[in-house]
């Protein structure tokens, strides 16, 4: 399995787990979403909104560059840019699962379009501070999709304390089962 192919995995587990924390979330009042709890973004609407606002900011970044199969992200790249990690673009939490199920859509399509080649090309960005940095993409994309499941994992927390059940969020269960061959007979558990 290629890279591509692992990035468009994470796609779908991005996806697929969004949409099972939102339903989730969906089971509490808008007063125990907003709710300060001390969370590190405060509450569980305000976590899922840094969430949302980190991957605009980042798939407006790879937007800009063709390398990064940036024409999938046009829907992405013409939207309002949040000034802000912290920036609540959504206090309704309805229209934040309405924005969520978009961008993840655009998410999918866009690692489904991605090319091995640009993966150790380099990606010059400015952060939300404004500081210059230069990494190589593949791993900032990895950084990217491991930023949404440290957020998920909190906001799952959140809700187990609200007496909320997510279910299972292992990634193992999003990838393929091999079939049984006489080579992997031969492998000690």
């Amino acid at each position: 399995m290629g890279r591509q192919q692992q990035f468009a995995l994470m796609g779908r587990y991005n996806r697929d787990m969004n949409q099972r924390l939102y339903a989730a979330a969906a089971s509490l009042s808008e007063e125990q979403l907003a709710s300060n709890v001390g969370a590190f973004f405060q509450s569980i609407l305000g976590t899922l909104n840094h969430v949302y606002v980190a991957d605009t900011m980042w798939l407006q970044r790879f937007a800009k560059r063709p390398f990064a199969a940036a024409g999938c992200l046009s829907a992405v790249a013409t939207m309002t840019s949040p000034t802000a990690l912290n920036q609540v673009l959504y206090e309704d939490f309805t229209a934040l699962f309405r924005a969520r199920r978009i961008l993840d859509a655009e998410i999918c399509r866009w690692t489904e379009a991605l090319d091995e080649a640009g993966f150790d090309r380099p990606l010059r960005y400015k952060n939300s501070k404004g500081h210059n940095f230069c990494k190589p993409f593949g791993l900032v994309l990895q950084h990217f999709f491991n930023h949404q499941s440290h957020h998920r994992g909190q906001v799952t927390t959140l809700l187990s304390q609200q007496g909320v059940d997510v279910g299972v969020t292992d990634l193992l269960l999003w990838i393929e089962e091999l079939p049984l061959s006489a080579e992997s007979d031969n492998v000690v558990d």
